[in-house]
C-alpha cells in the first residue's frame, strides 16, 4: 500500500482514538476470572466450532490470493482499535465498539471468528483486557453472533437493492449491539441472583444499553468511512472477494 494511504488509515484510527477514549481503565469484555469456570468452559466449546471454521476459511481466501493478507490484517487492526476504546459500565465488563463488522462484510463470519479471536488474545495477554478463562465467552460475542448479524444483514440489504453506505451502516451497527446482548445473556446466565435468569439479562441488557447505542451508532458511521476508504483505494482486490463477486463495489 502507497505510504500516504497508510496516512489515511492511520488518521482516520486515531481520531477514533480521541473520540471514545477515557481516562479510568476497566476491565475489558467479560474479565478474566469473572465467569464461573462451568460458563467458561461452555462458551469455549460452543465457539471451537467455529474457530475451526475461521481456520478453514483464512486457509481459502489467502490461498485464491495472497493480496488478501494485507487487507485481513487491516481488518484486524481495525478490530483491535475499536475494541480497545471502551468506557465503563456493567460491573466486570464495559463497553466499547467492537469493530468486526467491516471484516465479515468483506470476508465474512468465519474468517472474522479468527480475527477476534487474535485480537482478544492480544488484548487479554498484552493489555489485561478481557480474560484467558473467558476467551470462549467473549469469542463468541464479539467474534461469532456480532459479525454473523452483520454478514446476513449486509446481505440482505445489499440484495434488497439498499444503498451500500446505509447496509454498512446498519450491519456495523447491529452486529455491535448483538455482540452487548449476547454478553448481556451471558452475564445472566451465568449470574441470575434472586431476581431469575431472565430479568438478570434484561438488567444487564438495560444498562448496557445506556453506552451501548450511541457506540454502535458511531461505530456504524465509522465503518461506512473504513469502507468507503477501501473502495476508493482497492477496488480490484475488493472485488476478487469471494463475497462480493457479482456486486462490483
Amino acid at each position: 500500500m502507497h505510504f500516504k494511504k497508510y496516512i489515511r488509515y492511520t488518521s482516520v484510527f486515531a481520531f477514533i482514538a480521541v473520540l471514545f477514549s477515557t481516562q479510568k481503565v476497566y476491565a475489558m469484555h467479560i474479565m478474566e476470572g469473572f465467569l464461573p469456570p462451568m460458563w467458561a468452559a461452555l462458551w469455549l466449546v460452543v465457539s471451537l466450532p467455529f474457530i475451526w471454521m475461521g481456520i478453514q476459511s483464512i486457509k481459502r481466501i489467502t490461498n485464491e490470493s495472497a493480496n488478501m493478507k494485507m487487507l485481513l490484517g487491516l481488518c484486524g487492526a481495525f478490530a483491535f482499535v475499536l475494541s480497545s476504546l471502551k468506557l465503563p459500565s456493567v460491573t466486570g465488563s464495559c463497553s466499547h465498539p467492537t469493530g468486526v463488522g467491516l471484516s465479515a462484510i468483506l470476508f465474512g463470519p468465519a474468517a472474522t471468528s479468527i480475527l477476534a479471536l487474535i485480537v482478544l488474545l492480544f488484548q487479554a495477554i498484552l493489555l489485561a483486557h478481557g480474560g484467558l478463562t473467558t476467551l470462549g465467552a467473549n469469542v463468541f460475542s464479539m467474534g461469532i453472533a456480532g459479525p454473523i448479524t452483520s454478514y446476513l444483514l449486509f446481505r440482505t440489504l445489499n440484495k434488497a437493492g439498499t444503498s451500500k453506505a446505509i447496509s454498512v451502516f446498519a450491519a456495523a451497527a447491529c452486529g455491535n449491539l448483538v455482540t452487548y446482548i449476547v454478553t448481556s445473556i451471558q452475564l445472566g446466565l451465568a449470574f441470575p441472583g434472586e431476581v431469575g435468569m431472565i430479568a438478570a439479562i434484561g438488567k444487564f441488557m438495560g444498562i448496557f444499553a445506556l453506552t451501548q447505542v450511541p457506540l454502535a451508532i458511531s461505530e456504524g458511521l465509522l465503518t461506512v468511512v473504513i469502507y468507503n476508504l477501501l473502495t476508493s483505494h482497492h477496488e480490484k482486490e475488493l472485488n476478487q472477494l469471494t463475497l462480493i463477486k457479482g456486486e462490483k463495489v
